[in-house]
Parts: structure tokens; sequence; C-alpha cells
């Protein structure tokens, strides 16, 4: 059976910190290549249909908790406040394996990119499921501490924002279509990236029901990898819509 090892905590949480400083280097100044901001000639080779890229991409964060108490003997997650927390994580990554994709109408997705962010969710899915698992120790009323309380009241408004913000976007295109609209509605009214504030929103209440180092980590990377999309989504939609509302904030209403 595996062991905590609280030292490959702290490195695995450490790099994870050091790739989203790593994310908003390469992409604050210059988007991603994929969807709006993909180059006109790149070729259609090397592709793979959006449903199928976002099922791929997102199964490891919902298998690798999984696997990881399966392995543990007995496999139990105490106290109560640990379990909700670790249900948390995966309730997420089930809506974004077996829901969100097969009603995404996304351009086809490049397979490097796909590479990378499989990687990526194999790798957080390990970290915080074996935090969660192996490591977390928290006090048998943890889910009345006001940490807990408050970052799970963030965590379901910010995922309550993301899922709705999803169908928004989803609304704004007949199917086959792939032409880019202005999304109305919701917190669009107020931020041009209301899906990335949404998932900005419920990873940092994760975090703060967390209270730990890998959940601060990752809702530190969520930051500072979407964040820079969000603020690029505003500035194609202000670059390509001349009627596009001047008073919508790239992704905090209000501030930015």
């Amino acid at each position: 059976s595996m062991q905590c090892f609280p030292s490959l905590v702290l490195a695995l949480s450490s790099l994870l910190g050091a790739l989203a400083l790593l994310q908003l280097s390469l992409y604050l100044r210059v988007p991603s290549r994929y969807g709006k901001h993909e180059e006109r000639l790149c070729r259609a080779r090397g592709r793979l249909p959006a449903r199928c890229a976002w099922f791929v991409q997102e199964l490891p964060s919902f298998l690798v908790p999984a696997l990881l108490l399966a392995l543990r003997s007995p496999p139990r997650l105490e106290p109560l406040g640990c379990r909700l927390l670790c249900c948390l994580f995966c309730w997420h990554y089930f809506y974004r394996t077996f829901i969100y994709p097969f009603f995404t109408r996304g351009r086809p997705f490049p397979l490097q990119l796909l590479f990378f962010g499989t990687l990526f969710c194999i790798y957080n899915g390990f970290l915080q499921g074996y935090y969660l698992i192996y490591c977390a120790d928290y006090p048998n009323d943890w889910c009345t501490d006001i940490r807990f309380t408050s970052g799970l009241l963030l965590f379901l408004l910010g995922m309550g924002i993301n899922i709705h913000s999803d169908l928004l976007l989803r609304q704004l295109r007949k199917p086959g279509e792939v032409t880019y609209k202005i999304p109305q509605g919701g917190l669009f009214t107020y931020v041009s990236g209301a899906n990335y504030f949404g998932e900005i929103v419920e990873w940092f209440g994760f975090a703060i029901a967390t209270w730990s180092l890998p959940a601060f980590a990752f809702a530190f990377f969520t930051l500072c990898c979407i964040g820079p999309r969000a603020y690029h989504h505003h500035r194609y939609y202000l670059r390509t819509f001349t009627d596009y509302p001047k008073s919508r904030k790239a992704l905090i209403p209000f501030v930015f």
C-alpha cells in the first residue's frame, strides 16, 4: 500500500506553481494557438474532434484519484470533510469528462495541445488525489469549519457560473456552425471570459475548502493558464466586432 510522503507533495506542488508561472510568461502576450486564436493557414492534420479530445484529456483527472482510492488498503476517506473534498474534485471532472464533451461544438483540437493537456490532468489528478487520500489530516468537524463552508460555497458558485456560461456559449452556434458570435446573457453581460471566471472561482473555492498547498497550487495554475486566455478572448472580440459592448471587462467584473 502507498504511504504519504510530505516531501513528494511539496515537490509536486512547487513544480505546479513553477508551471503556472511558465504558462503566464508564455501566453500573457501571445495566446495559445487553438480555437479562435489559431492561425488560419494551419493544416487540418494532427487534430482530434473536440468531443473526443475533451473526453480523452479530462478523463485522467477522474480516473487517477479513483485508482489511488482503490489502491489504498483499506480503501477509505476519513473524516467526512475529506471525503466531501475528494468528491468535489471528482464531481467537476465527471462533468468535464462524461457530460461537457458530448455537448461542446468546438473546433477540432490540435494533438500537441491534447497531449500536454492529458499529461497535466494525470499529474494534477495524482497530486490532488494522493494528498487527499493518503496525506490529508482533517479534524472530525472540518465540514463545519468556516474555511470548508466558505470554500464550498465559492466552489458551487464558480461551478454554476462555469456550467451556465458553457450553455450560453453552445447556444450561440447551430449544429455545424464554426463562426464566432458575441456571447450574451449571464455573467457575459459584464465579462468576456465568464466561463473562465467561473472556473477560477471554483478552484480557489476548492483551495480554501481544502486549505492545502496542492489545491492552492492548482488554483494558481488555473488563474495563470486561463486568465490570459480570457484577456486574449476579450481583445479578439474588441477587434472583430465593432458593436462589442465597451463596458465589458476581460475577466473580473468591474475590475479587469
